[in-house]
């Protein structure tokens, strides 16, 4: 059974960084597309960045526009955890972040539906 724990929520000032982290346990991330999405208050869930890490170890990355440039996915093989570095944060950036993963690679990487695993969500406040 593949089951994700994020952690590394919590609050931060405007400008500052925060990295939230996701450990899978029950299957490895390699060759299973994964992504970060967002839920803010009375908002929907969105689609905040997406990697696909080959075995033969390439990579490919996608993030949503609101954050491209200021966050980026890292996928740690050893550990077995997927990183979410966050950079320059705004206060639109507040919200419950999840880890997901879905099976083999994913074609539409910006949908939720595209991935049936998910984590609990940790919490992000951005203050001003």
């Amino acid at each position: 059974q593949v089951q994700l724990v994020e952690s590394g929520g919590g609050l931060v000032q405007a400008g500052g960084s925060l990295t939230l982290s996701c450990a899978a346990s029950g299957r490895t991330f390699i060759s299973h597309t994964s992504a970060w999405f967002r839920q803010a208050p009375g908002k929907e869930r969105e689609f905040v960045g997406a990697v696909h890490r080959r075995w033969t170890g390439g990579e490919s990355t996608y993030y949503a526009d609101a954050v491209e440039g200021r966050f980026k996915i890292l996928n740690d093989n050893v550990k077995n955890t997927l990183t979410l570095q966050m950079n320059s944060l705004q206060l639109e950036d507040t919200a419950v972040y999840y880890c997901s993963t879905g099976v083999g690679r994913v074609t539409d990487y910006s949908a939720a539906e595209s991935y049936p695993y998910w984590g609990q969500g940790t919490q992000v406040t951005v203050s001003s």
